[in-house]
């Protein structure tokens, strides 16, 4: 092309239209201005009209007068964002509007407009999104034009219907009112629908209503679950069945509904479709529809007696993980059939759940050990199934697992398992315990249940319970939980872990007792399961239990080991009884041990106990005001054993058995211990004992607060009681030892008293055993001597 010459320049510029700047203050002209074609002038328009319409209700009107609603609804489709953008803005904020809104509903009531209200529903549906215009159409009563316009000829006008009563339904208010309004009907006759697009609609507005029990009951009444299921029979519609189960899986979770399908036989057509071909997605949901009906006992009979149970295990060899997901979850439901679960394990579905354990698929994983929780239940040959299919030792492992229910479910299938003892067995072999110890410390309900239940099956011998010891302190708080279920199992794991004296001790230690005393004060929290924990603590740590409750019984039999600590006082911790030998000297109350030397010792601390006798004789004879050496630093009687004890149990075997008269073993005994403790005291002369100065002396020489019991010399009550108690249960008789009040303690024994000649009172009567006063006297508990011994 040439160059232009100067005349086409001059030609150009007079043809050209000079810029021009428009400004105006009437809104009638900016309204004219939404029609123009040039988008530097719409958007400008756009703007001055959404600014306008924000000053007030009066400009409101006066723009809906102006024809403002046709230009805005035609520019929100506009290609230019924020044309589009100001155009739906300004149409919002006009929708809050009362005045809009009775406008725009009285052009709803005109049917003769279709084409206002195909752009009057399209621009609500734009809108109904926003909770706050929600809000606004309810207020004004918009709900049943929309479901008139249901109807209408026009699918534009229903489609967008259909999206605006969508977005009202995700309210509660309107879910719960749609039937009461009539909307079940026109909602069914648009899944025959032409277009995609509303059928879609229709099912999601249904998926999202039939969560109401009352709008099942409508859409029953309608027999919208029959018209559902015709639709899945007709697989030209095949692109509508996931969502169409979805609904009929709402209609499923609801008994009487449940029922009403069950004798149409909608079950069984369930079932059928189930096997028809369909995509992984469709078949997946429709076996949670399975799922969740069989949470019924009537529906899980129909589909037993339907031969459920053989499509399931062919669905777990599926090609897709989650079909075989979903079919798990459904053996899971269908094992609370009893029948259903000895099906399973005759069609060899057990090893092949087993088998998916060991899939890279999570879901698939945790839906498995679902399935085996259920499975093993109460079912002994199916736990034995999943035993010799090793499943055991996958689940064992899955205790590590990130995943809260699939650790839950092991758990539960392990404890299910270890009801068995050979199952139990290899169990503990593979470290079945100690891989408990980290669960415990989770913080999901479930998981912290099942893991304590097991601990529970597992924690059956001490070493055992020892291996779950580091397990004691979450074990122990979750005696804090809230979750009922989770404190009856963490008690009964207590309760069994008490059997070992060292995981009683420990417990104890950790304030255990403490917040069982606590939880049996309360009367929503107490139970048989809390009351058992702290028996067997108590019974397992007799220290404690005399420490807190001021009473053994006949029952609590005394041991090597054991130490009165004195009455517990409110808020001290209770030490044990290493702690308490590692303390430096102090002004309480003495510790009094009883320990026992082991036999191959004897001979060593004999010879240890005279050269401490003797130094001790030596000392107060040539320098009484010398400062003892510290002879017992290598082999103390403190914790290697007390050998005076030894020869005292011996004695009182030697003197005490070899009496028949149960009356004079007891008395004998009193006799034995009063004499190593003092002798016997007038009472009138206690206060010339002086015990007091004694066990200060022997502290002083031990360098400790605790006193082996058979190294005290001068003993009172407290004391001479301790020992009576200790040495009867070594030799095996039975009595009670009773704390009283200002270092008073008593023995109780139980004797039969000889009415006649070779006749026995049908009852025993109980008896206080002097120990102090008139040693191997037996006062009758009600009696004043009795009494008086018992108080000061």
């Amino acid at each position: 092309m040439g160059k232009k010459t100067g005349k086409d320049k001059e030609k150009e510029d007079k043809d050209a239209f000079e810029t021009l700047s428009l400004e105006s203050k009437a809104p009638g002209t900016v309204v004219l201005l939404l029609s123009s074609q040039e988008e530097d002038i719409l958007l400008k328009a756009s703007e001055a009209i959404q600014k306008f319409a924000e000053k007030g209700e009066e400009n409101k009107v006066m723009l809906l007068g102006l024809g403002v609603l046709g230009p805005l609804c035609k520019l929100i489709d506009h290609s230019n964002k924020l044309i589009k953008r100001n155009a739906l803005m300004t149409l919002g904020n006009m929708l809050m509007s009362y005045f809009f809104l009775t406008f725009y509903y009285s052009v709803f009531l005109s049917p003769e407009d279709v084409f206002v209200h195909e752009f009057a529903t399209l621009c609500l549906a734009a809108v109904a999104m926003d909770f706050t215009c929600r809000v606004q159409i309810n207020a004004n009563d918009g709900m049943p034009p929309l479901i008139k316009l249901l109807s209408s000829p026009d699918p534009d006008v229903a489609k967008n219907s259909l999206e605006i009563i969508f977005n009202l339904v995700q309210d509660l208010e309107n879910l719960e009112v749609l039937h009461e309004l009539g909307a079940i009907p026109p909602l069914l006759e648009l899944l025959k629908s032409d277009f995609p697009v509303i059928q879609h609609l229709a099912l999601q507005i249904f998926q999202c209503v039939t969560t109401d029990l009352e709008t099942r009951k409508t859409f029953r009444e309608e027999l919208g679950f029959e018209r559902f299921l015709d639709l899945l029979d007709n697989m030209e519609f095949n692109d509508l069945h996931a969502e169409a189960l979805q609904t009929v899986s709402n209609c499923l979770g609801d008994i009487e509904t449940l029922q009403i399908i069950h004798l149409n036989g909608g079950l069984t057509r369930l079932a059928e479709f189930v096997l028809a071909p369909s995509s992984p997605e469709i078949q997946s949901i429709a076996i949670k529809c399975i799922t969740r009906a069989a949470q019924s006992s009537e529906s899980r009979e129909v589909f037993h007696e339907q031969m459920i149970e053989k499509v399931l295990v062919e669905l777990l060899s599926a090609a897709d993980d989650n079909v075989k997901a979903s079919a798990c979850q459904a053996i899971a439901a269908m094992s609370f059939h009893p029948c259903s679960k000895d099906r399973f394990r005759e069609l060899e579905g057990v090893p092949i759940v087993v088998q998916l354990l060991s899939s890279e698929s999570s879901v698939l994983k945790e839906a498995a050990t679902q399935a085996l929780s259920s499975l093993t239940h109460s079912n002994e040959a199916n736990a034995l199934a999943v035993y010799e299919a090793g499943g055991h030792e996958i689940l064992i492992q899955q205790l590590s697992e990130s995943s809260a229910s699939t650790v839950a479910s092991s758990a539960a299938t392990i404890s299910n398992m270890a009801e068995q003892e050979i199952i139990q067995s290899s169990i503990l072999t593979l470290g079945g315990v100690q891989a408990l110890v980290e669960p415990l410390k989770s913080t999901d309900t479930q998981v912290l249940m099942y893991t304590a239940l097991c601990v529970a099956q597992l924690a059956c011998d001490n070493e055992e319970r020892d291996k779950v010891s580091g397990g004691l302190e979450p074990l122990v708080n979750l005696l804090h939980s809230n979750d009922k279920e989770v404190l009856r199992h963490a008690c009964f794991a207590v309760n069994v872990c008490a059997g070992d004296t060292a995981c009683a001790v420990t417990m104890c230690r950790l304030g255990a007792l403490e917040i069982l005393q606590e939880i049996n004060q309360s009367a929503n929290r107490r139970s048989s399961f809390s009351e058992l924990a702290t028996t067997s603590l108590l019974n397992s740590n007799l220290p404690v239990k005399y420490n807190r409750l001021g009473r053994l019984t006949a029952n609590d039999i005394i041991t090597s080991n054991f130490f009165d600590a004195g009455q517990a006082c409110v808020g001290e911790p209770f030490l044990t009884l290493e702690e308490l030998i590692s303390q430096p000297l102090n002004q309480q109350r003495a510790i009094i041990v009883f320990n026992v030397p082991v036999e191959h010792e004897y001979s060593s601390l004999l010879q240890l106990d005279l050269t401490i006798s003797l130094y001790r004789r030596k000392r107060e004879k040539d320098k009484p005001d010398e400062e003892p050496q510290d002879v017992l630093t290598e082999k103390s009687p403190i914790i290697f054993g007390d050998v005076s004890l030894l020869m005292l149990i011996k004695e009182a075997k030697d003197s005490v058995l070899s009496l028949t008269d149960e009356r004079e073993q007891y008395a004998a005994l009193a006799r034995l211990v009063s004499d190593a403790m003092g002798g016997a005291v007038p009472l009138e002369k206690l206060h010339e004992l002086d015990w007091v100065l004694h066990q200060s002396d022997l502290r002083f020489q031990l360098k400790s607060n605790v006193i082996p019991i058979g190294m005290i010399n001068k003993g009172t009550y407290c004391h001479r009681a301790l020992l009576f108690k200790c040495l009867a249960d070594t030799i095996e008789k039975s009595c009670t030892l009773v704390r009283g009040d200002y270092n008073r303690a008593w023995n109780e024994v139980l004797l039969f008293e000889e009415v006649h000649e070779n006749l026995r009172s049908p009852e025993p009567i109980c008896y206080i055993v002097d120990l102090m006063h008139q040693p191997g006297t037996l006062m009758p508990i009600d009696s004043p001597a009795a009494q008086q011994y018992q108080t000061i």
